[in-house]
């Protein structure tokens, strides 16, 4: 239409209107946004599983002594704080929060980086149509690195639960496992289960909560630009929650296997597949899937939604507008 011209995101000819979308900006998401990304996914990491360090305790604690811990999550604080004080509720508390800011760092950061990267080669149409499977492979191959940085780390953390006298800190624990097992099995053990672990979990928790937000923000008639901060908040921990619960499910038999195969002595002296298998017999595949999923639940749900919630909160506080698909018309 040569006489056409552009009216507000609109181009108009005679008496008709057709509404069109302006073209991403790609050029936006520089090493700057993604700097800001890690931080923000540092920041909500570290603060929500530093903040449930005791309930990742107690959890912990009844996959590890579930003939000692066995009546529910309740009973196990009380069985907790009774033989071993409240103090002993932080237990792993640092090794907890630094590992999983460096997790966070990683995870957020890769995965604006590995779908916005997705995004931008395979034009917006394509991206918008295969959201999911972007959403899908960006959270895997972010995570995959993160669990390099993540596991010496969770180590470290579950040998202070199952032995709260390994180490009076995370320094000491640290240079004892280096010392009496190496880097491979003292730092290494649960790299398969955690990978088995967190990989599925964060594929789940970043395509399911994208497609939460997505159909929130669809009942809601608005784009997130078009929400004030409130709004997107609510709608962040809202689809945070959803995304928690199903990730947790998802993940929990890989959680259990991850907490035994880090204590003294489980499933014998073979290999760590070998290791691994025994544990997986001796457990049973019931109690693999059960044994703690109400309280990783609860923790998970918790957790997810407040992460979502603080990485956009932080994210708009520096000034960062946050990457989104949008249906290109």
């Amino acid at each position: 239409f040569p006489s056409c011209r552009d009216v507000a995101g609109a181009r108009a000819h005679d008496d008709f209107v057709v509404w069109v979308t302006a073209p991403m900006d790609f050029s936006k998401f520089d090493l700057t946004y993604y700097t800001k990304s890690a931080l923000a996914g540092g920041i909500c990491c570290g603060l929500t599983h530093g903040a449930v360090c005791p309930v990742d305790v107690v959890k912990t604690r009844i996959q590890l002594e579930p003939q000692k811990y066995n009546k529910g999550m309740v009973a196990g604080f009380r069985t907790v704080i009774a033989e071993e004080g409240v103090g002993a509720l932080s237990t792993g508390l640092g090794a907890t929060g630094i590992g999983y800011f460096i997790q966070g760092w990683f995870k957020f950061g890769g995965v604006e980086f590995f779908k916005i990267k997705a995004a931008a080669a395979m034009g917006e149409r394509k991206a918008w149509e295969n959201r999911t499977t972007v959403y899908l492979g960006a959270a895997a191959g972010a995570e995959f690195i993160a669990d390099i940085f993540l596991c010496p780390l969770e180590a470290c953390r579950i040998r202070s639960v199952s032995d709260p006298n390994y180490g009076s800190s995370l320094a000491g624990v640290a240079a004892r496992l280096l010392k009496e097992e190496g880097v491979a099995r003292g730092f290494y053990s649960g790299f398969g289960p955690i990978l088995f672990k967190q990989i599925p979990y964060t594929m789940a928790k970043f395509a399911v909560q994208g497609r939460a937000a997505e159909s929130i923000y669809g009942s809601l008639g608005k784009k997130p630009v078009e929400c004030g901060a409130v709004v997107n908040t609510g709608v962040s921990l809202s689809s945070g929650v959803v995304a928690g619960v199903v990730s947790a499910i998802i993940s929990h038999p890989a959680d259990t296997l991850l907490s035994k195969v880090n204590k003294a002595g489980a499933g014998g002296d073979g290999s760590i597949p070998q290791r691994m298998k025994n544990i997986a017999a001796e457990t049973g595949v019931v109690k693999l899937c059960t044994q703690g999923l109400g309280a990783r639940c609860i923790m998970i749900g918790t957790l997810t939604a407040l992460q979502f919630g603080i990485f956009d909160t932080v994210m708009r506080s520096l000034g960062a507008e946050k990457f989104h698909f949008h249906e290109p018309h």
